[in-house]
């Protein structure tokens, strides 16, 4: 079970990491996959609205489409971080507010067609790891193109750093943040609980935090 007193402790803490770094307006998403609701719950208890998640079946098992009447401070904005597979878009359009990981035009013409007018972060590819998805890093303007093109919302960039110590990290979100002012922007999702110094070091408007929010991740099912 989450105690919301632990995750407002550890709140805490990572505003003091951010603004150690030299972070001032720097959004938090707390991402809740691998816990449950009680995880969400607590989030927003401590005022964090932007939830994190990464698994289609798990994201729909734990977060329900908010009513039409809902206040905003009493609905959460869903973010899916995860890789996106085409066929899944459709269940979660209902759920998602922010499609964090479109990395393809198939993925473009699916979330256009389901969700029109969906808020997108286009993810680049930092690490040369297949499994961490996205685009390559001169591919982004012909994807921003087309997304745009479809009436898709694109209000930033996001990239998963490689695995290994945070400094190996710098160059590629120098990169991401040196694309995202390139195409004028106003987001730049990077940075995690190992790695977020340096993310607000080069520049991130975003933060995806769990771990540090919530304790080591139980193991998955």
């Amino acid at each position: 079970m989450i105690d919301e007193h632990d995750v407002a402790r550890r709140l805490v803490t990572i505003r003091e990491r951010i603004a150690a770094a030299g972070g001032g307006d720097v959004r938090i998403v707390a991402v809740t996959k691998g816990f449950g609701p009680d995880a969400v719950s607590a989030a927003m208890a401590c005022g964090l609205r932007d939830i994190g998640e990464s698994y289609a079946q798990e994201t729909l098992a734990k977060l329900a489409p908010s009513p039409p009447d809902a206040r905003p401070e009493e609905r959460p904005t869903v973010h899916f971080i995860g890789g996106l597979q085409r066929n899944k878009v459709r269940k979660l359009a209902p759920v998602v507010d922010v499609w964090q990981s479109i990395d393809r035009l198939e993925l473009v013409e699916e979330v256009a067609r389901r969700a029109p007018g969906a808020r997108v972060l286009l993810q680049v590819d930092l690490s040369g790891e297949v499994t961490k998805g996205g685009c390559p890093p001169d591919a982004v303007e012909p994807l921003l193109g087309g997304a745009l093109d479809r009436g898709l919302v694109v209000v930033g960039l996001m990239g998963i750093a490689p695995r290994g110590e945070p400094e190996l990290a710098r160059p590629g979100f120098r990169l991401l943040r040196s694309l995202v002012d390139r195409f004028s922007l106003p987001e730049c999702s990077m940075g995690m609980t190992a790695d977020l110094e340096v993310a607000v070091e080069e520049g991130t408007t975003m933060v995806r935090v769990g771990t540090a929010l919530f304790g080591p991740r139980p193991p998955r099912r």
